[in-house]
């Protein structure tokens, strides 16, 4: 199958996020409200973590392990990475788009956190973890990062209780809106 690459980028820029439904049909989602890792002094992680980070066990990598990045995303009993999706996001991956923000430990995949950037936006599609923290640090991690390449906007799309422990805070559609327009209008690269 064919896919147009152009058409999934302006889905994207026009808010919407693509997910598989229980029976793996692909389509486009929005909502009323988004919700954001927040790149500013709003952001937080748990005070235990720190131990994890100070140890630094953890290496960090972009793309060195895509497909094993998405595999792990996808493997979960309820999850919205259909194999087609998989395909997408490759397609995307080989465009310059989608991109994995990884935690080793030694030669073994900790964790990573699956996202698309397009100009100064990181929409977090998903994350896993291997290995325990592997997952957090790689968050506190790509925080950083994204702080560093002057990227306006992290959308993480929908809250979770482990969001929240970051500071993850919601947002209307329409401020959602505004702040993608700005983080489109900006040149970011995250490697």
């Amino acid at each position: 199958m064919e896919y147009d690459i152009g058409a999934i980028i302006r889905g994207y820029t026009q808010g919407y996020f693509l997910m598989s439904d229980e029976s793996n049909n692909l389509g486009w989602y929005g909502s009323k409200e988004r919700t954001l890792i927040p790149l500013d002094d709003r952001f937080r992680y748990p005070k235990s973590l720190q131990r994890f980070l100070n140890q630094e066990r953890f290496t960090v990598a972009v793309n060195r392990d895509f497909l094993g990045v998405v595999a792990g995303c996808a493997n979960r009993d309820i999850t919205w990475i259909s194999p087609e999706l998989e395909k997408i996001y490759w397609l995307l991956y080989e465009n310059g788009y989608a991109y994995s923000f990884e935690t080793w430990l030694g030669d073994e995949l900790a964790g990573g956190i699956l996202g698309i950037v397009i100009g100064g936006a990181f929409i977090g599609e998903s994350m896993f973890f291997n290995i325990s923290e592997g997952s957090k640090v790689a968050m506190v991690k790509l925080v950083e990062r994204l702080r560093q390449r002057k990227f306006i906007l992290f959308d993480a799309q929908m809250m979770n209780p482990h969001l929240a422990r970051f500071g993850a805070y919601h947002v209307s559609s329409e401020e959602y809106e505004v702040l993608l327009k700005q983080a489109l209008l900006t040149s970011c690269t995250l490697i």
